[in-house]
């Protein structure tokens, strides 16, 4: 008898655990389907607005065909710059960014979209201080270097050199990919 009893109570909490593992499941989703075109919708606003502030003389921002992410900042019609996603490894992992480039493959800014770096070292990437350095900067002066006297190449941040390295790297690569596509004109 007890035995029964036992086993039923196993089967029980079973039943009990799969049909509220069910229901939570249930919710998860719904909860998902509603809220994920919000998300969406939201997190465009925020590339548009980011891109807003990279190339604030633009009328408009189109995308570029045949080129995932690529937009074409445009005043009146005529392109005056590309922002291009980039990614690179930094310390503590992937380093994206959104980098605005004009079509002759000049660095107008940069803005890091999301990044794992240390708090107060490689997070200072994204201040004005570093990123101020890139600004018209062609592809070959985007080298890291540690000497105060060379202000043709980019400054490594002190005790992020390995972030100042990812960023720069991603920056330049997104250089190179304007300057291939526009042919640098």
């Amino acid at each position: 008898m007890a035995k029964d009893k036992d086993q039923n109570s196993i089967f029980a909490i079973t039943k009990n655990l799969t049909i509220t593992c069910f229901i939570s499941g249930i919710i998860i989703a719904a909860v998902y389907y509603i809220t994920s075109p919000v998300a969406a919708q939201k997190q465009v606003q925020i590339q548009n607005d980011t891109m807003r502030v990279l190339v604030n003389d633009a009328d408009k921002f189109n995308k570029v065909n045949g080129k995932k992410d690529w937009y074409a900042a445009q005043k009146g019609n005529k392109t005056i710059a590309y922002v291009v996603p980039a990614e690179s490894k930094g310390y503590g992992g992937a380093i994206e960014l959104l980098v605005a480039v004009t079509p002759d493959g000049k660095v107008i800014d940069f803005s890091i979209v999301s990044h794992n770096e240390t708090p107060g070292l490689g997070a200072n990437a994204s201040k004005d201080s570093f990123r101020g350095q890139f600004k018209d900067k062609k592809a070959d002066a985007l080298t890291v270097v540690k000497d105060k006297s060379n202000t043709k190449n980019i400054q490594a941040m002190t005790g992020a050199t390995i972030t100042s390295k990812a960023v720069t790297k991603g920056v330049k690569e997104a250089v190179e990919q304007v300057t291939t596509f526009t042919g640098g004109k």
